[in-house]
């Protein structure tokens, strides 16, 4: 005869997809710290997994193989990035400041992005290259020109101004504190705590406002 569990005697604590949801979480960070660190070659899934502190066949019972992992780290920053930059193009403005706001808040909150991206898309024979260049690049930075250029015929941006080099412009001083962060910290003085990062996009979007907006 089935017998109803007391609720006091019920086990406690969260429900259990939400637990999952936390471990997959510290398997992605220390995914992305480790390959952005060491690189996706130098990087195991036993290694991800130590890190975690779980067994490596729970990080392929969720995320597959190694390249599967490494392509939702990159896809859990920057997918949300590109749905920001999708709106703008619905929205009514999408200035060098607001798009350079999207770029530093998403550098912020994965600080090591910057870094992978480097590693594995920037330089040669990097292993997220292909996927990056056909299925992200074009939502991330190669929808910019366009908007900008939007901007440009509103009479918002300089007209002396070239869309294309305005975005790499962009994407440059937005990203590359970041990856030049182990130099820039201990050697510049630069703080990338809450309130350094909240300096850094204060200067660099007065930067292009000053030299690209009107």
């Amino acid at each position: 005869m089935n017998q109803t569990i007391p609720v006091s005697e019920r086990p406690r604590g969260r429900p259990v997809e939400n637990q999952q949801q936390d471990l997959k979480t510290q398997i992605l960070d220390a995914a992305e710290q480790l390959f952005a660190d060491s690189g996706y070659a130098a990087t195991s899934i036993r290694r991800i997994a130590d890190e975690t502190g779980v067994n490596p066949a729970l990080v392929h019972y969720y995320f597959g193989n190694k390249k599967a992992l490494l392509q939702k780290v990159m896809e859990r920053a920057l997918e949300p990035l590109g749905h920001a930059i999708a709106e703008m193009r619905n929205g009514p403005q999408a200035s060098p400041e607001l798009i350079a706001r999207l770029m530093l808040s998403m550098a912020a909150r994965y600080p090591n992005i910057p870094r992978l991206l480097t590693r594995e898309v920037l330089l040669p024979g990097g292993e997220m290259q292909d996927y990056f260049t056909e299925y992200m690049a074009p939502r991330l930075g190669g929808a910019l020109p366009a908007l900008l250029k939007r901007e440009q015929s509103a009479g918002r941006l300089r007209q002396d101004s070239d869309p294309a080099i305005s975005a790499v412009l962009i994407l440059a001083v937005c990203v590359f504190p970041f990856i030049a962060r182990a130099l820039a910290e201990p050697v510049l003085g630069v703080r990338f705590d809450e309130d350094g990062i909240e300096i850094l996009s204060e200067q660099i979007t007065g930067l292009l406002k000053r030299g690209m907006e009107l």
